[in-house]
């Protein structure tokens, strides 16, 4: 593999590592014309998509201001929500005044895993706090008996499946999560008892995951009863 391509690979690895989707070599039609993007980034986000160009320049020279500009036209045609211009060898000064307070940002991958990791956790975090008040406001809208019959929640004095204790699980851990303090444990009595007393989670990917995963099955069972309607 040629070491460009190995490049724009790495950098694609990278996104998917944080959860996110990206495509390298993508071909995206924009308001004039269409553009070749070295790598396509996708996120789903309270119920749209968010997208992220990312130009890779894998050259021995520091990047101009030429290309900067170039980028961001590309972003404002396809109506990306942020470029990305990657770069291990610098960018010229001009370069790093065009990016400034626009959506374009000049990087490494090395500065971006640093910067990027904290900030895309940030808005995970946030998405999977909006997904429980959206599940909330669901579930709460489906009289006892449908919730019970829908397997949402156990009938009384039942130990099975409960919508309710998810999301009240799920918005603690994410509150504490919010707060950026690990290890952590949770001592809630929806914690204890699903999780035990000795359940840690040692960092935002740790939260981000075990919650996408809560989230993902409550939203199916939701949806399932919503289509029998």
């Amino acid at each position: 593999m040629n070491d460009w391509k190995k490049y724009q690979e790495d950098t694609a690895a990278y996104f998917r590592s944080l959860g996110l989707d990206a495509s390298t070599n993508v071909t995206v039609k924009g308001v004039r014309t269409c553009h070749d993007i070295d790598v396509y980034v996708k996120s789903h986000y309270v119920g749209f998509d968010i997208v992220w160009i990312v130009e890779c320049k894998y050259w021995k020279t520091a990047v101009s201001k030429l290309h900067v500009l170039a980028l961001r036209e590309i972003v404002a045609d396809i109506g990306a929500d942020r470029g990305i211009l990657l770069s291990e060898s610098g960018f010229q000064s001009g370069a790093v005044e065009a990016a400034n307070l626009t959506n374009v940002q000049v990087t490494s991958i090395a500065e971006m895993r640093h910067a990027a990791e904290n900030s895309i956790n940030a808005m995970r975090l946030r998405e999977l706090f909006d997904r429980a008040g959206v599940c909330k406001d669901r579930y709460w809208e489906i009289p006892k008996e449908e919730r019970i019959k829908a397997g949402l929640r156990p009938d009384v004095g039942g130990y099975d499946f409960s919508g309710d204790i998810v999301i009240k699980l799920c918005t603690d851990l994410l509150t504490r999560a919010f707060r950026g303090k690990y290890p952590f444990q949770s001592d809630t009595l929806e914690s204890i008892v699903h999780l035990g007393r000795d359940k840690q989670f040692e960092s935002a990917g740790d939260v981000i995951s075990f919650v996408d995963e809560k989230m993902t099955e409550l939203e199916a069972k939701l949806d399932n009863y919503e289509h029998t309607l």
